[in-house]
């Protein structure tokens, strides 16, 4: 129903700076939020920031000040500016709408393939 393409990941320096990208497409006209979520090995999928249509966004604190999500609703794509970039940081970035905490760790939510962020020390 819904089909989604993150890109943008790659390696990159502690203190420094990635763009992500979220390209949706399929049976989007109900969805009215999306997230950026990550996932590191050995780790719980997590929220990272997510943003309503009408532009509401909320970070947890361990990305707050350093992240910043965005979106433009006539591209469907969703973005996430990183700055700051920690060891800790690194991870397969996913997009997905907005999720409850039980959806972003059930197996049976849908995700894309996701993007890899690798922050060396």
């Amino acid at each position: 129903q819904v089909q989604l393409v993150e890109s943008g990941g790659g390696l990159v320096q502690a203190g420094g700076s990635l763009r992500l990208s979220c390209a949706a497409s399929g049976n989007i006209f109900r969805i009215n939020g999306m997230g950026w979520y990550r996932q590191a090995p050995g780790k719980q999928r997590e929220l990272v920031a997510v943003i309503s249509r009408s532009g509401y966004i909320q970070y947890p604190d361990s990305v707050k000040g350093r992240f910043t999500i965005s979106g433009d609703n006539t591209k469907n794509t969703v973005y996430l500016q990183m700055n700051s970039l920690k060891p800790e940081d690194t991870a397969v970035y996913y997009c997905n709408r907005a999720l409850g905490r039980s959806d972003i760790l059930s197996p049976t939510t849908y995700w894309g393939q996701g993007t890899q962020v690798t922050v060396s020390s």
